[in-house]
């Protein structure tokens, strides 16, 4: 089973963030990593929840525009070179990082980065190839 984002487009004004998070909270949808980017209009919100189908049901039911796109996530090494580790690895494939965000909590010392790419299944495959480790839906529950 693929790592789902789900994306919903937000106008940028104040509250409007708080908005969304309080549809959230009502519904008892965890946010396990979030990123957004006020430079596009309308803003994209970004979210990897608990519970994508439902987060999704919810905003579209509300009126919200949404998208959802699988992604991975990624196990980096805390330390200097750490991400660019992975990238490095990426890169052999000409893998394209198109969003990158973290994921709200850390593993055994490791960061856990969420990666959007414009290639899912070589991206997958390569960094398989050289033992970077990559979560499943397990990162649901963490």
């Amino acid at each position: 089973m693929p790592i789902t984002q789900i994306s919903i487009a937000v106008e940028n004004k104040p509250g409007k963030l708080h908005e969304v998070c309080e549809i959230l909270e009502k519904e008892h949808i965890n946010i396990k990593g979030i990123m957004s980017s006020t430079k596009l209009e309308p803003v994209q919100l970004h979210m990897i929840v608990d519970d994508p189908d439902k987060a999704l049901n919810v905003f579209n039911n509300k009126g919200y525009i949404t998208a959802s796109k699988e992604v991975i996530a990624v196990s980096a090494p805390d330390h200097p070179g750490g991400l660019n580790a992975v990238l490095r690895t990426l890169l052999e494939k000409q893998v394209n990082v198109e969003t990158l965000y973290p994921f709200i909590k850390l593993s055994g010392g490791e960061a856990i980065l969420i990666l959007e790419v414009d290639k899912i299944i070589e991206a997958k495959e390569i960094l398989k190839k050289h033992w970077i480790k990559t979560y499943g839906p397990e990162i649901y529950k963490m």
